[in-house]
């Protein structure tokens, strides 16, 4: 059987767990549009080895087999040329001299490959998929013509995917007319592993949900262990029971139809068997016999996810205990005096938009982080924070907050109540925004999955996080024994909104440490004039409103500055200044990392970002400590470090490996033992323990 085409990316992607998005028109614009800001990430090495062989010389006219070789890393697997419930299959892109020809690639027998409720066609180890080469009849002998290969596939474990793609030439040697066809040794054991066409075809019928197909098998035929791979969608549900049985000639299937499949047009399918082997049929609607004597069938192997029900109740809870992170508390804490104010009606009301400002800003975040892997750029959660455009809005944002709280002018931003609830609802989009580059307790394994399921799953774990973010607040709003319990409405609040400044002022603080941080000297140079000219707008907005006069145009002069000094941070090319480590910590490498497993030595691997608030704690109160210093060394602990400031794909695989979608991570490699992940929470207690082998 000649396969099919393999489909393009864009052809499968609709498919693809964590590669895929159907979003209506206007967001998908909006996707676009963002996805067009962010800059491409660095090329990686590849974790499948490609590379593209030739059988040998050939006369003119004829035809030669050329291989697309393919050897995946240890746990990585490549895709057959319909990859089941999630993946995609090679897209191919030729380079050929005039005259010359491709036909269609032949892939061998896959295996079935379980993840979660997924059924996906791969290839764990190396194999080769194979493309005739006509060579044209007037090609001079003697002659060598180059031909070239653009292939893009996806690379996967049974935890991460990423999408990768290679450029490929290969010399092909023109041979006198007369001379023998072409034959390696390598090339007949690469056609071995090619399913076998079958000349009859077999019939199938679809009964209800059920979809029966049988398949020719020679009489007295050893038929072991088989499984039914469908060539394209449409047809069969990937992951549902295939059970077979013996009737005569007839190896009959049965098996979850499809919920568009219809008995009408022709399929292909190849039947693998236990030995690896496999045969290629084409499947024709007709009457199928009776089931006869069960047959085995081949167990696919993998791992599992937990249970979506048991994901949502994860991220919930990490949801809820983000409101207790270090992130967001001075914006919560007047959301909750604002809560407390408000009389029954207006509480409720309050409550609701507040909860659907977080969950507008999840979800849209979820939906971008999905898009932007879909698009094949290895990003993780609270990816926002790697932009220096988003920093640089925020360091604006926070300052312009700031002013508002110490009276500098009056305003409607994202803090207070307005009677129509647009002041609770921006509330919501700012805490969702500030509190999600967080990863609490119980994030960790729910944001991890989401990057895994599909997306109907994926987006309801972000909506589980959001609600879990809003929870408390709807507890205030709508249970009128806890609201009870806040402080009563007083002239205390006019002195408590000139407090909650500090802290906001202490997070601009921040926010210009982490624009120098994340751009250098450039960047900060322009985050600190945008902050002081929308300063002046808005004091010039609280002179005038003082005096009673109009002052919207100052507040859109400040609004259109910020967006001005938004793009412009977003278009600059910005380096970071180097870090300091007081441990000695190497910069994070795979490389790296197993050399350092492979000294003999235990090995400390943490990962950070300078936007990340408990990083910065766990940092200050656990790890860059004389204490835990003094009792590494004594240990001999190598200390390796993970920027994540900045995108960065290998730490974002790395991530992933360990299902986790954000930082901070960390991780303890004991000599010769696995990693162990430590709690997101450290102390120094926990690392000097740790370090001595006294940590039970």
């Amino acid at each position: 059987m000649q396969a099919p085409p393999a489909h393009s990316e864009p052809d499968t992607m609709h498919r693809a767990t964590t590669y895929a998005i159907r979003q209506p028109g206007r967001i998908a614009a909006l996707l676009l549009a963002i996805l067009a800001a962010f800059a491409a990430l660095p090329v990686l090495a590849n974790n499948i080895d490609t590379r593209l062989a030739v059988e040998g010389p050939v006369a003119p006219g004829d035809t030669v087999t050329l291989a697309i070789v393919q050897e995946p890393k240890p746990t990585w697997h490549g895709y057959w040329l319909n990859p089941g419930d999630a993946g995609f299959g090679m897209d191919t892109t030729w380079t050929l001299p005039d005259g010359y020809a491709v036909g269609e690639p032949e892939y061998p027998v896959p295996e079935p490959l379980v993840i979660g409720n997924l059924m996906n066609h791969v290839y764990e180890g190396p194999y080769a998929i194979l493309v005739p080469l006509t060579v044209p009849a007037d090609a001079v002998p003697g002659q060598s013509v180059e031909i070239g290969l653009e292939a893009s596939w996806l690379a996967c474990t049974d935890e991460i995917c990423v999408p990768e793609r290679g450029t490929f030439t290969a010399q092909v040697m023109i041979a006198a007319a007369d001379a023998a066809p072409p034959h390696d040794a390598q090339f007949d054991e690469w056609r071995a592993h090619l399913p076998a066409p079958l000349a009859e075809k077999g019939p199938y019928e679809v009964v209800g949900e059920t979809l029966r197909i049988a398949v020719p098998v020679a009489p007295g035929a050893d038929v072991t262990s088989p499984h039914l791979f469908p060539a394209a969608d449409g047809f069969a549900k990937y992951v549902a029971p295939q059970s077979f049985s013996r009737n005569g000639n007839w190896l009959i299937v049965e098996t979850g139809a499809d919920d568009g499949a219809s008995s009408g047009q022709p399929y292909e399918a190849v039947l693998r068997l236990g030995d690896g082997t496999g045969l290629a049929v084409t499947l024709e609607a007709g009457d199928v016999p009776a089931a006869g004597e069960a047959i085995a069938g081949l167990p696919a192997t993998g791992g599992a996810l937990p249970g979506l029900a048991w994901l949502l109740l994860l991220a919930f809870a990490g949801g809820v205990i983000l409101n207790v992170m270090p992130c967001v508390f001075p914006i919560l804490s007047l959301k909750a005096i604002s809560l407390a104010k408000a009389n029954e009606q207006g509480a409720h009301k309050d409550a609701l938009a507040y909860t659907a400002g977080i969950m507008v800003a999840v979800l849209l975040l979820g939906a971008v982080l999905l898009a932007l892997r879909a698009a094949g750029q290895e990003v993780g959660w609270a990816f926002q924070l790697q932009e220096p455009a988003t920093i640089v809005l925020l360091l604006i944002l926070a300052s312009a907050i700031t002013a508002n709280l110490a009276g500098l002018f009056e305003m409607m931003l994202p803090i207070g109540r307005s009677s129509h609830g647009s002041g609770a609802f921006l509330t919501g989009l700012l805490a969702a925004f500030v509190a999600t580059p967080c990863t609490g307790p119980f994030m960790a394994a729910a944001m991890g999955a989401a990057l895994l399921l599909p997306v109907p799953d994926a987006m309801a774990l972000f909506a589980a996080l959001g609600l879990g973010l809003a929870f408390p607040f709807l507890l205030i709003g709508f249970v009128p024994a806890i609201r009870r319990l806040l402080p009563k409405p007083g002239g205390w609040m006019n002195r408590f909104r000139r407090i909650m400044a500090v802290p906001m002022g202490l997070t601009a603080l921040a926010l210009v440490w982490l624009t120098w941080r994340i751009g250098g000297i450039a960047l900060l140079s322009l985050g600190l004039v945008a902050t002081a000219l929308v300063l002046a707008l808005l004091f010039e907005t609280g002179r005038r409103q003082k005096l009673g006069l109009y002052a919207r145009g100052a507040v859109l002069a400040a609004f259109a500055l910020a967006l001005i000094a938004t793009a412009i941070a977003g278009a600059m090319t910005t380096s970071a200044p180097p870090v300091e480590d007081e441990l000695g910590a190497t910069e994070f490498t795979d490389a790296a990392l197993a050399d350092a497993r492979a000294s003999g030595k235990p090995v400390f691997a943490y990962f950070t970002a300078d936007w990340c608030v408990t990083c910065k704690v766990n940092e200050a109160t656990a790890i860059n400590r004389t204490d835990t210093r003094q009792a590494f060394e004594k240990a001999g602990v190598i200390v390796i470090r993970g920027d994540w400031t900045r995108r960065d794909a290998t730490i974002t695989r790395y991530l992933e490996s360990q299902g986790a979608a954000g930082v901070p991570l960390y991780v303890w490699y004991a000599p010769g033992a696995e990693g162990e992940v430590l709690p997101q929470i450290l102390t120094t207690g926990k690392l000097t323990a740790l370090a001595s082998g006294n940590e039970n």
